[in-house]
């Protein structure tokens, strides 16, 4: 039984954030936490930006290099990871500050003012600071392309606020001596700025060389060949109270940075353009917020049963991979994977249309809400009993409710009680229990999907807005 467990977990680890963001967090006995509360919790907590390096959605599932190496550590711990975009870095430091957060995974540079506050670990990577502007800005303007950058003097700079291109802007403002117009951006990061001078609304930003890459691989018309910066040590910041979180991070990170895992994350967020321009085309659709091309379909139909649209997103991508014709080796058909049954008492056919398939799941999910709701008062605690069921079937989900009940964990609340009975329900010793009427079932599959689903749905909530 132990075994299991450390498969399931180890399973687990891929699809890892909690429904709920805002879950106790337990500190030491000075208001600290450390690597001794994250491993107590089995939850570690970092902040990071979404962009079309560091984390995204592509294809309805989580990416990123900074999205990788948070999970191969959280592994490496034997954790979860629990993720939160930000992309204003200022805040993002304010949660690392105010203990929100474990980690503040990102392409940092540190900065004297910087380390006074927080504890930066080795660095995980090194780039520098390049100028990106058009290549035919001397057609559009009049002025030929800058090669060097002491003649961004007295042009004006749009950055990243808080950023190290902002803090390299303003030393080389002291150093050639003339003023550099840098205007500061709250609201937009380095992947925006780049676009709006892609489409001539701003001249000039400077950012990260890697950054700059996979953009020049999807808009052909910049260029990103003035470096401003020489090379600069990239690393994550932790908290000053968490010394030995920083430690394991550290040792972690000289021999990670060995391995062939690592190489492979680099080359595939760095050095591939054709992945690049896939990336960057979807992001393009999620920062307007679609997920797919049947979103409004599953808004409407969410709207009828009083769930977000972004877990509905989520549980259909878990079906189908949002691909309407597809059919399973078990007979199941469409976007909801439908059984043949099923879809015969909901009136859906091989050839049903997309929204009719939608609108059907829908009423299945709200069949399987009012066989709860009454004994599972809780939204979100009955949310994974529905999907549960879903998955395996409701009588699956009594069974495992009733062992849940006969030995004395709780059959209306699902983590660490029913999912237990659910995910061992191929074990005899439970399915062969006088309380079960449904016999044996693939528990496992039926556990990692409601984690996986949930989870995914925390992504979406992250990067997609409501």
């Amino acid at each position: 039984m132990k075994i299991k467990w450390i498969v399931i977990i180890g399973l687990a680890l891929l699809f890892s954030c909690d429904f709920d963001r805002n879950s106790t967090r337990s500190k030491g006995d000075d208001g600290s936490r450390d690597l001794e509360q994250i491993i107590a919790d089995g939850v570690l907590t970092a902040v990071t930006e979404f962009n079309s390096t560091n984390y995204f959605i592509y294809k309805g599932e989580p990416m990123g290099y900074q999205f990788d190496m948070l999970q191969a550590f959280a592994e490496h711990l034997g954790v979860r990871l629990e993720i939160i975009a930000e992309n204003n870095l200022e805040e993002a430091f304010k949660m690392l500050e105010e203990g929100e957060v474990d980690v503040f995974a990102n392409n940092l540079t540190v900065t004297g003012t910087r380390s006074k506050k927080f504890s930066f670990t080795i660095p995980h990577s090194q780039t520098r600071q390049v100028l990106v502007q058009r290549k035919k800005v001397a057609e559009e303007t009049g002025v030929e392309v800058i090669r060097n950058p002491i003649d961004l003097s007295n042009r004006i700079v749009y950055v990243q606020k808080g950023s190290a291109s902002a803090n390299r802007l303003r030393n080389l403002s002291d150093e050639i001596g003339t003023p550099i117009v840098i205007v500061e951006m709250s609201k937009y990061e380095a992947d925006e700025l780049i676009e709006l001078v892609a489409n001539s609304e701003i001249d000039y930003t400077v950012c990260d060389e890697d950054v700059a890459k996979v953009n020049a691989n999807y808009f052909e018309n910049i260029d990103i060949e003035t470096p401003v910066s020489f090379e600069q040590n990239l690393a994550w910041a932790v908290g000053k109270d968490s010394p030995m979180l920083l430690n394991e991070l550290n040792e972690w990170l000289e021999g990670f940075a060995k391995t062939a895992e690592y190489r492979i994350i680099r080359t595939k967020y760095f050095e591939n353009s054709i992945w690049a321009k896939r990336i960057i085309n979807e992001l393009t659709a999620i920062r307007n917020g679609k997920i797919s091309k049947f979103d409004d379909g599953f808004k409407n139909a969410s709207n009828k049963i009083d769930w977000d649209w972004r877990l509905f997103a989520s549980m259909v991508y878990q079906e189908s991979r949002f691909k309407h014709n597809v059919k399973s080796n078990k007979g199941a058909y469409g976007l909801m994977q439908f059984m043949p049954s099923t879809a015969k008492y909901f009136g859906v056919k091989h050839k049903t249309d997309p929204d009719t398939q939608i609108e059907a799941g829908a009423k299945y999910l709200r069949w399987l809400d009012n066989r709860f709701i009454d004994s599972i008062p809780d939204p979100e605690e009955r949310i994974k009993f529905i999907l549960a069921s879903y998955n395996a079937g409701l009588g699956h989900v009594i069974d495992a409710r009733n062992l849940a009940r006969k030995y004395g964990k709780n059959p209306n609340v699902w983590e660490n009680n029913v999912d237990y009975f659910i995910l061992n329900k191929s074990n005899p010793e439970f399915y062969k229990d006088d309380v079960v009427k449904h016999g044996y079932c693939r528990g496992e599959e039926t556990y990692n999907y409601v984690t996986q689903i949930i989870s995914r749905y925390k992504h979406y909530r992250n990067i997609i807005p409501n």
